[in-house]
This record gives structure tokens, sequence and C-alpha cells, in this order.
């Protein structure tokens, strides 16, 4: 079985081609394949069969954990550069759990992806209680007096998210807190935890906590996330550059309510998948 290594800005992604084969992958399998070091991911993306007309495929998401994901912006750009390298296509579209989304490629480092539309309802995202208002939600960590963090913005982009508005996103202790937030019996699903500073109306730093991978250098989904949140809060404009660790991607919140995100993907390497990863897998 081969797969290919991948990241979008830093972001590490797998590819696995299944789209001739029956095969699905468990979520054990998934956590075996991450667990090998040639194979590790923080999104492992699985190309099936397609099922929806005018799609090239069916695209199931992995987290690190082998948890499923709805959505991976980082991924995307990544498959959509390895189908587009075979066939030719530039205008793509591919069917995942958050809907079909259109990916365009104009070059390696030139790759957007329609992300789809935000959610802000309450029940939409989901959160444990009702909000009336999810541009900022009563929550915080910390003392009551003097919580070290407080008040996210709160949307899904195919996942739910939470981004605390901060002056420095280094001044936080993400790999000790991001659990305890992803885990928080407000978010009954777990959610993408991210520190944004806003530098300018076009231009914020992030940091993110990734549901079910961890402290991620890149995560494509929450630059859209923080890039909705900002613009509803009207600190930003509706187009900015969000600077993750892994650097900056492009984010345009368009007047059809749709999201697109621009960025780079890279290949590092194709592999066959060492047989023994699954066959270690307790049945």
């Amino acid at each position: 079985m081969r797969f290919r290594k991948m990241n979008g800005l830093g972001n590490e992604i797998v590819v696995v081609d299944l789209r001739r084969s029956s095969k699905v992958f468990t979520e054990a399998e998934a956590r075996a394949i991450a667990g090998n070091t040639r194979s590790h991911f923080d999104q492992l993306m699985v190309l099936h069969p397609p099922r929806l007309p005018g799609t090239e495929a069916l695209v199931r998401i992995h987290n690190t954990d082998g948890s499923l994901a709805e959505a991976c912006g980082n991924g995307m750009r990544c498959i959509g550069w390895v189908i587009s390298q075979e066939t030719g296509g530039k205008n793509l579209a591919f069917e995942t759990a958050a809907g079909r989304l259109a990916v365009v490629v104009k070059s390696q480092s030139d790759i957007s992806v329609d992300m789809g539309t935000p959610r802000f309802g309450w029940q939409d995202i989901p959160l444990a209680e009702p909000f009336h208002d999810t541009r900022k939600i009563e929550l915080q960590i910390g003392p009551l007096d003097k919580p070290i963090l407080h008040s996210p913005s709160v949307v899904n982009i195919g996942n739910p998210h939470a981004v605390f508005w901060v002056d420095n996103v280094e001044a936080y202790d993400l790999p000790r807190i991001g659990p305890m937030l992803e885990n928080h019996p407000m978010f009954p699903e777990r959610a993408n935890i991210s520190l944004a500073h806003v530098v300018s109306p076009a231009a914020v730093t992030v940091r993110t906590w990734e549901r079910g991978a961890g402290l991620t250098r890149a995560c494509g989904s929450a630059a859209c996330a923080v890039l909705v949140a900002a613009a509803r809060n009207g600190i930003t404009g509706r187009s900015a550059t969000i600077t993750l660790p892994g650097g900056p991607l492009k984010v345009e919140w368009r007047a059809d309510n749709h999201i697109w995100m621009t960025g780079p993907a890279e290949l590092e390497y194709e592999e066959i998948l060492d047989p023994t990863v699954l066959g270690r897998v307790a049945v």
C-alpha cells in the first residue's frame, strides 16, 4: 500500500489512494499508521471511489489519534496537488464529511480551497449550552478574577473552533492548556483551540491546538475560523493573511458566504507502507 508524505506549511499530511479498493481504515489502523515514524501524520487523507458526480474522490480524514475529522484545508491542498499532477485538472472537487469542496490549482505554491460556509449557531458548532451571540461566549480557564484565557469566539468550519484573542500568541503554554480546552465540557464534540493576535485589519498571527492531533504548525480550518471570527467582531476585514508557525495563508470570506483559503503544498516522499504496521492492530 503506497502512501505520499506531504505537508501544508508544516502540517504533516499522509495521502493514501484507495480509489481502486474497498478498504476502509479503522480508527485503530489510522493510529497505527500515525505511530510509524515514516508515515506519521497530523491528518491522514484517504481517497475512496467517488460517489457524487463531478467529484474526484470521497475523502475520509483521520486525526493522529485515529478519530475522523470533517475537514482539513491543508490536506485538501495536498490532495488537490496530487490529483492535478495525475490528471492535469486545475478545477477539482472532492466529497468530504463537511460537504463538497472545490480546489483550484494554479501552481504548487498557489492552491485554493473552498472551505464552505461558516456556521455560527450554538447548536451547529456544537456547544453544550445555548448562546445567543457566538462572537464571544462565557468561557474561561484560570482564576475567576484573573483568568488565563476567556471569552472566545466560536464557529464551525466543518469542525468546531474556539478562538481566543490575545496580545501575544507565544505567551501561553498551549501544549498544557490546549488539551484542557479541547476537551472542555462546553464542547461535546471537542474543539480546535486557537490563540489569535490581530496585527492589523489585514494580518493575524495564530497558534492552534488541533482537535485529535495536538499542537500543529498549521491548521487550515483554524485559519479560516480566525478570519471569520475576526471579521464578525469588526477587528479585520473579510480578507486577511493568517500567519501560522509554518507560514502564511491567504483567507477570504466572500460575499456569497464561502471561505476560500490559499497556500502551498509540498510532497516530501512516496513510500510503501510498512506491512507490519497494520499487522500489529488488534482485531
